[in-house]
């Protein structure tokens, strides 16, 4: 029977499912370190892996001829897995894109309106007893409806906070991606990021991760930008180069940020969690009932595809 390793707890009925078909482990701790992710991949035919697994280069070549021949993973974003070396070992990599579009989507209109009306300074405030009532100045933010987003990376997700904004919030739409896009609402392609970034009031940054996308996001990015703008990040930390986010935040270059991811995730930096300007949230994209469980399965299910000498549908290596 084949040996499915699934490296964290998922939805109860795909685990149910995973159990019926496959011998199944669960590992119900944190990411797999580089040996582990070697070690786990001599022992099972097939993982199911999600973010903070390292399914590195090194990994692969600790497992040598590796008994492994797909890893499942859980999440749009593999940028955990080195996919040039598991296509090199025999490994096919599935992912599970759409199904947590608009609930990535959702949270990057959350932290765009958090950080412009300032409600994680609200909600601090009212739950220390300091707030005193009232006034025509207090927690002053910023007015969304009728403004200017960028957004950077027009993918699946790009294009769903884009329709978000244009739809719901009156919001004129500029992108910067590295081809032309075909959308079903008016947005304009910036020829350049700086020009996008000085041109916004909102930056949403959607982009996947990798080496192509590494701290893309640096300190002349964030020059550009408007003393009154906003940014966001819900693609991937390292996107981000954080240092210079949190030196621009400290001096008020720019207003606020709002991010769900992080350089080195679980950890934040102090500097960050001290400023009153960032709202911070903890990596909660994809993270609804539903969406959750579509994702478990749609990893499974391509893990049943292979298992039955189909091609994963998902498959990106």
């Amino acid at each position: 029977m084949t040996k499915l390793l699934i490296t964290r707890r998922i939805a109860e009925p795909v685990l149910e499912q995973a159990q019926k078909l496959f011998d199944c482990t669960v590992r119900d701790q944190g990411g797999l370190s580089v040996e582990e992710a070697a070690d786990a991949m001599r022992h099972y035919d097939a993982i199911l892996p999600t973010l903070g697994d390292e399914f590195t280069a090194e990994a692969f070549q600790l497992a040598g001829e590796p008994r492994c021949k797909i890893l499942g993973n859980f999440g749009v974003g593999y940028n955990h897995i080195d996919t040039d070396a598991a296509a090199k070992a025999g490994v096919a990599v599935t992912n599970t894109p759409d199904v947590l579009t608009d609930a990535t989507a959702d949270i990057g209109m959350t932290l765009l309106l958090s950080t412009a009306r300032r409600a994680g300074e609200g909600e601090r405030m009212v739950r220390a007893g300091q707030w005193e009532g009232f006034g025509p100045k207090v927690g002053l933010g910023t007015h969304v409806t009728g403004k200017t987003v960028g957004i950077v990376g027009m993918g699946r997700i790009g294009q769903a906070v884009a329709r978000k904004c244009h739809y719901g919030f009156d919001m004129d739409v500029i992108y910067f991606n590295r081809s032309e896009k075909e959308v079903s609402h008016p947005a304009k392609r910036m020829d350049t990021l700086a020009d996008l970034m000085g041109a916004a009031d909102f930056v949403v940054v959607t982009v996947p991760g990798g080496a192509e996308t590494r701290k893309l996001i640096d300190a002349d990015a964030l020059a550009a930008m408007k003393p009154e703008g906003i940014f966001v990040n819900i693609s991937r930390g390292e996107v981000v180069d954080e240092d210079a986010l949190i030196d621009v935040l400290k001096r008020g270059a720019i207003t606020g940020a709002g991010l769900d991811v992080y350089e080195n995730e679980p950890h934040v930096p102090a500097d960050l969690i001290a400023l009153e300007n960032c709202v911070l949230l903890p990596h909660l994209g994809s993270a609804t009932t539903e969406t959750r469980q579509a994702m478990g399965q749609m990893a499974l299910d391509n893990i049943i595809a292979w298992s039955e000498g189909r091609e994963p549908p998902q498959k990106v290596n």
